[in-house]
């Protein structure tokens, strides 16, 4: 499958950054010496909605304000970010915005998705079930549906890793959580345009691992439950076009616990004196797993967004 051109991710960041202005790369001294490297750390949660889906949304909603001028609204399911920045774009293209989270989704990112616009419906245990409804309820309410991974959506978020690997020294590896694909989708895209050398490591969750499992079998391989703490990488199906890019284009998948992930949280606080939510949190975690291997080397990490909750936080602080 051909990627994207420089040419379209330019075009993707001119619509980004009428919105937001490019976010930070930082290397933070602390942190290099607990990781025993070169590190620089990709701000995205720093953005409006404090996480790296804004950049998806707000190029989706062009292209489909472009494609179908008389569409009336959007609908689609999300555990927090993607939802979040659907909202805010479609708040900005003049949309109804309808989104789908699981119940027991996280409090605080369905009041910010309802402070941007959202119409909120909760369906489901677990993400994949309130995905299978909301394609449903697309057809009943007239609604088009954003899908969890599209073209477009990789086109926008990958604008930040076009600003990261511009602005920061050529990078050795970079560590990149995956929920459905987008993230790390576009980190490979910007690479391969940019023509790179720079290894990709993906990073997922052990309770949420069928990505990890995937990329080993060579094929799309589900699991039967997706229970982490990390709520933006808690995938039990994975999308067989992510999938596509990812083997072609990772040097590796990387699993790490749910122990790990809130260690890591707890080092970005104290180190850089970020927050960082599960997700965000997980590319340090894989690093401080493969520290001895990354001595020496120059490593950037993707803090995917910043979201979390307040009792999760006491509780990692703790």
């Amino acid at each position: 499958m051909a990627g994207p051109t420089l040419a379209d991710l330019e075009a993707a960041a001119d619509i980004v950054h009428r919105h937001l202005t490019p976010t930070s790369q930082i290397r933070w001294p602390l942190l290099e010496a607990r990781v025993g490297c070169e590190v620089w750390v990709k701000h995205e949660n720093h953005t409006p909605i404090g996480a790296f889906k804004v950049r998806g949304g707000l190029v989706y909603m062009e292209r489909l304000k472009c494609e179908r001028p008389d569409v009336a609204g959007v609908i689609s399911a999300t555990r927090g970010n993607h939802g979040q920045s659907v909202a805010f774009a479609a708040a900005r293209a003049g949309l109804r915005a309808v989104i789908v989270v699981p119940h027991g989704n996280n409090p605080e990112k369905n009041a910010a998705m309802q402070a941007l616009g959202a119409e909120l419906i909760e369906y489901g245990a677990d993400f994949q079930e309130a995905y299978e409804y909301t394609d449903r309820l697309a057809d009943e309410q007239g609604l088009h549906m954003i899908r969890a991974f599209h073209p477009w959506l990789v086109q926008g978020v990958a604008t930040y890793s076009l600003e990261f690997l511009r602005a920061a020294p050529e990078l050795d590896s970079v560590y990149v959580p995956i929920g459905q694909g987008s993230g790390i989708c576009g980190l490979i895209a910007a690479r391969d345009a940019m023509g790179l050398a720079t290894r990709i490591v993906g990073v997922v969750s052990e309770s949420a691992a069928c990505y990890a499992l995937s990329f080993a079998a060579g094929r799309p391989v589900s699991t039967s439950s997706a229970d982490t703490i990390a709520d933006g990488v808690a995938c039990r199906v994975p999308d067989p076009a992510a999938l596509e890019i990812i083997l072609a284009g990772a040097e590796r998948v990387v699993q790490v616990s749910d122990a790990a992930v809130m260690e890591a949280m707890a080092h970005y606080f104290t180190d850089t004196h970020n927050v960082a939510e599960g997700a965000g949190a997980a590319p340090l975690a894989a690093l401080l797993t493969e520290r001895d291997q990354m001595s020496g080397k120059r490593v950037g990490l993707i803090l995917s967004g910043g979201n979390a909750d307040a009792a999760l936080f006491r509780h990692v602080l703790a």
